[in-house]
C-alpha cells in the first residue's frame, strides 16, 4: 500500500531520532567513522573523506550519508553554506572550516534529536561560525537569497515532496549560488520496494531515477545541472541498506528480512553527486 507523505515523514523522523540516540548505522551510510581516536579509513575513503578531514573531529561524530558533497564543491572562505539534513554535523563542521571566520554555515534538520546532537558536536568542534535550525527541507527556515552554497548528503531521497525541496533550494540561494548534492538514485526499482517503509528510511525507496533527479533541479530553474560523480552499490552494500533499521528499535518485528531481497537490487542503486547553479 502506498504510504502518505505524513506517514513517510513520521517514519523518517522516528528512525533517525532513534539512530542518533543509539549511535547505530541506521542511515544511508556507516555509523561512527571515528571511534576511540581511530578513523575507519576504508569507510571514510569510500565516502570521499580524507584523514585530514576527519583527524580533528570530536569523538563519535557519525555519518549517515552516501558521499562527501564538499569533495566536489568549491566552497571558499567567506561563503555562507546551508547543509540540508545536517544530522550529527559532520559535513557542517567540515564546511565551517572551509568558510572561516568571515563565513557562516547553517545546518537544517527536522529531527529534534539530530539537532540537539549537532549543536553539541558544533560546540565540541569549536565551530563558532555554525548554527543548526530545526525545520523541513520543503519549507526551509532560511531567508530568500541568504546562502552561497547548498550541500546535502543523502537526504533529499527521504523527502516525499522533492519538487518543493528543489524550489526552496532555488529560493534561498543567492543569484549565482551553487548546489552540490550527494544522494541515491535508482534504475527501474521494483514497485514493492518503493512501498516498503524500511526501504524508505534506508534511503532506497524514496530515491528517484537519475534522469528524474536531474529534471527536478532543471524544473526548479537551476542551470548547468550535471552529475559529477557516480558510484554503483554492490550486493553487500545493499544488504547493509536493507538491514539499516537493525538495532535502532524502530522496527523490532522485521528481523531484517530485507537482506534476503537486497540481491535483487544489484545494479539498480547508485550514489551520485549532482551540481547545479542558480542563474545570475
Amino acid at each position: 500500500m502506498k504510504k502518505s507523505k505524513d506517514e513517510i515523514r513520521g517514519a523518517v523522523k522516528k528512525h533517525y531520532g532513534e539512530a542518533v540516540k543509539h549511535r547505530s548505522g541506521c542511515g544511508c551510510g556507516p555509523s561512527d567513522i571515528k571511534v576511540d581516536g581511530v578513523i575507519a579509513e576504508r569507510i571514510a575513503q569510500a565516502h570521499g573523506y580524507t584523514n585530514d578531514d576527519l583527524g580533528s573531529l570530536p569523538e563519535g561524530v557519525a555519518s549517515f550519508g552516501c558521499g562527501n558533497p564538499l569533495t566536489f564543491a568549491q566552497v571558499k572562505e567567506g561563503d555562507v553554506v546551508l547543509d540540508l539534513g545536517s544530522g550529527p554535523g559532520l559535513d557542517l563542521i567540515l564546511a565551517a572550516r572551509k568558510v572561516g571566520d568571515r563565513g557562516k554555515v547553517i545546518g537544517l534538520d527536522m529531527t529534534p534529536e539530530m539537532v540537539e546532537t549537532c549543536r553539541t558536536n558544533l560546540q565540541k568542534a569549536n565551530a563558532t561560525n555554525a548554527e543548526v535550525r530545526q525545520g523541513e527541507m520543503e519549507s526551509m527556515p532560511v531567508a530568500d537569497s541568504e546562502v552561497d552554497w547548498i550541500i546535502s548528503n543523502c537526504v533529499i531521497n527521504l523527502s516525499p515532496e522533492k519538487e518543493k525541496v528543489f524550489a526552496e533550494a532555488y529560493r534561498v540561494l543567492k543569484p549565482g549560488g551553487q548546489m552540490m548534492i550527494s544522494d541515491i538514485v535508482t534504475v527501474n526499482l521494483p514497485e514493492d520496494v518503493r512501498n516498503d517503509m524500511r526501504a524508505w528510511v534506508g534511503c532506497i525507496a524514496g530515491a528517484v531515477e537519475e534522469d528524474e533527479f536531474i529534471e527536478l533541479a532543471k524544473n526548479a530553474g537551476f542551470e548547468e545541472v550535471r552529475i559529477v560523480a557516480r558510484q554503483s552499490y554492490s550486493t553487500s552494500a545493499l544488504q547493509d541498506f536493507a538491514s539499516s533499521d537493525c538495532g535502532c528499535g524502530c522496527y523490532p518485528d522485521d528481523h531484517c528480512e530485507g537482506q534476503a531481497v537486497a540481491g535483487d537490487w544489484a545494479g539498480k542503486v547508485a550514489s551520485v553527486r549532482l551540481y547545479a547553479r542558480k542563474p545570475r
